[in-house]
């Protein structure tokens, strides 16, 4: 009889914006900073989601303009015509850096006693890998974030949580009753952490697996037509 007359009397939080409200001031801050966490998630999200979709286009058009290409003149005039790219980037260095090398070789036939030695066409791969990783690391801005919110925020949810039933305790020890009534408000004031922190966490972890493997496509496709550019200047006798 008397733990029905003090679950009757206790004032239980009707739904979880009841709990926010009602929360102490550490499981607020806890809250918000974990509010603040998943609006940067989500920017982040439809960020990436734009840019790679983006580099697909133009990944695409770029294949496009490689096949019609029948050697590497019209390769570098395929690079001038099209918008700037990653891939058009990399590309562009390469060619610029093996025209230097050979001035008149868009406009003369190969002339194989003039090829490239083994030195610059090691040269040449390193000038195509600075491009490469540089491409890499630029697409790959935000994705760090994107693993941070996804680690840290479970964290922080526990965190509150743990605050909260510390609370709870606190709470019983002053009261000097540990009925139901008294444990139940904290302890589902505690627990809003966790889920909080594993809804803004989740989405997070996804999309960094989600984008970290189109980084890892977009990486050995591009390391692909470095290998096919290559593979023009053997065909020309350029090697």
């Amino acid at each position: 009889m008397v733990l029905a007359a003090l679950l009757q009397d206790a004032r239980f939080p009707e739904s979880p914006w009841d709990m926010v409200t009602g929360a102490t001031p550490a499981t607020k801050i806890v809250l918000l900073v974990l509010l603040v966490f998943s609006l940067l998630s989500w920017v982040l999200i439809f960020w990436k989601w734009t840019e790679f979709r983006r580099v697909r286009e133009e990944g695409d058009s770029f294949v496009r303009e490689m096949e019609s290409s029948a050697g590497l003149a019209d390769v570098y005039g395929a690079l001038r015509g099209l918008d700037e790219s990653p891939y058009t980037r990399v590309f562009r260095q390469g060619v610029n850096f093996f025209t230097e090398l050979r001035p008149r070789a868009l406009t003369e036939p190969a002339d194989a006693s003039h090829g490239l030695s083994s030195t610059q066409l090691d040269t040449l791969w390193l000038v195509l890998e600075k491009g490469l990783a540089q491409e890499r690391d630029d697409l790959s801005h935000g994705l760090t974030w994107l693993a941070i919110i996804g680690s840290v925020s479970p964290l922080l949810g526990l965190m509150g949580t743990v605050i909260g039933v510390m609370n709870s305790f606190i709470g019983i020890t002053a009261r000097g009753s540990s009925s139901i009534a008294a444990v139940a408000p904290g302890i589902a004031e505690a627990l809003i952490t966790t889920v909080v922190g594993l809804a803004v966490a989740i989405p997070a972890v996804i999309a960094y697996n989600h984008y970290a493997a189109k980084l890892g496509l977009f990486t050995s496709e591009l390391e692909g037509f470095a290998s096919e550019f290559v593979g023009t200047l053997a065909r020309e006798g350029w090697l």
